[in-house]
């Protein structure tokens, strides 16, 4: 068995992975931490986890050494004592957003602060294993992935690696956001008076989750778009791009196919018929799938990528958990195979 424990369990993210873990065939979960709810049932922070477990919030300064750690605290808190949290076990998965990035000056340029243990950054892998599944595999630290980059960059996936694009063209990327994404805590924006029945653009460019996007592409000329949207779990990125001259419909189905084929949680989302004909987050919620659709005008060559997720899962604690799967020599499925509900 595997054995784990959370740091930072009463947020969104800790309690999808919590979720997740407690019904893994090869993990064993030894704490889960909170300062705000020392003592406490974890089911009294996180009530679907009722009848499940029976762990209580533990002191985050006692904690025992463990197989993999898992730091789900908040965006800047990880690269403050991430020298103790390393010497506590042998595999950490970070999922703020502290070791995403490889340089401290884009850190810097994009957080607005300097890093507090730049030297960590080059020994981290950015935790998509669509991109960086064998990097993974024999890593001992991975980083967390932003939710609204992972529908960027997997809109984009099959287009960039297989090189259909012109990248010298503007690609833009608008992505509608459900409010779990701002956490459990929230803001003055995410109150329900101010939140619900919005279609709010909050960062028509310049959203941090952009310098993940341009490291894992390698794409310049690019621009993300946020929008609040009354959801409150799911992400949909809807990227516009122009495809290389010479380039035709058959390479572009081939190009999906070669992904689906590739990665386990990956689907194609393109029907002729039906209601759900393109992604649509609303069936993903709960669920780690991914799913990806387009739509080419052959007459000028624009192409319409689509990817929905669910923002906590693949967007966050998935695929943290994909990732361990992959760092234990794991089958990188278990643990993830719920496929989402309908109706719902």
């Amino acid at each position: 068995m595997v054995k784990v424990s959370i740091l930072g369990g009463s947020g969104y993210s800790g309690g999808e992975l919590l979720r997740l873990l407690l019904d893994h065939p090869h993990v064993e979960i030894e704490q889960v931490t909170s300062r705000s709810y020392l003592g406490e049932y974890v089911y009294h922070v996180h009530p679907n986890l009722r009848k499940r477990t029976s762990l209580k919030f533990s002191d985050p300064a006692a904690l025992k050494p463990v197989d993999v750690l898992f730091l789900a605290l908040p965006h800047g808190q990880a690269q403050l004592g991430i020298l103790q949290y390393a010497a506590l076990a042998d595999k950490v998965i970070d999922l703020s957003a502290d070791f995403r990035l490889k340089s401290a000056v884009d850190y810097e340029r994009w957080y607005g602060q300097s890093h507090a243990a730049p030297e960590w950054l080059g020994k981290f892998v950015y935790g998509l294993p669509e991109l960086h599944r064998t990097e993974i595999a024999s890593a001992r630290y991975v980083s967390g992935v932003g939710c609204n980059a992972t529908a960027s960059i997997l809109a984009l996936l099959p287009l960039v690696k297989y090189d259909l694009i012109e990248r010298s063209s503007p690609i833009i990327v608008e992505v509608k956001v459900g409010s779990s994404e701002a956490g459990a805590t929230g803001n003055i924006g995410s109150h329900h008076a101010e939140r619900a029945n919005v279609i709010r653009t909050f960062s028509p460019f310049g959203h941090r989750h952009t310098a993940e996007v341009i490291q894992e592409t390698g794409l310049t000329n690019i621009s993300l778009t946020m929008t609040a949207v009354d959801l409150v779990r799911g992400v949909l990125a809807t990227a516009h791009t122009q495809i290389r001259h010479g380039v035709t419909i058959q390479d572009v189905w081939r190009a999906y196919r070669a992904c689906v084929q590739e990665n386990p949680f990956i689907r194609i989302v393109k029907e002729k018929r039906g209601i759900y004909r393109v992604p649509e987050p609303k069936i993903l919620l709960g669920s780690n799938y991914v799913d990806l659709g387009f739509e080419l005008d052959e007459q000028n060559g624009h192409l319409v990528a689509m990817c929905a997720l669910d923002n906590l899962m693949k967007g966050a604690a998935g695929s943290a958990v994909q990732c361990m799967n992959l760092m234990c020599g794991l089958d990188e499925t278990l643990g993830l195979e719920f496929p989402g509900l309908h109706p719902i």
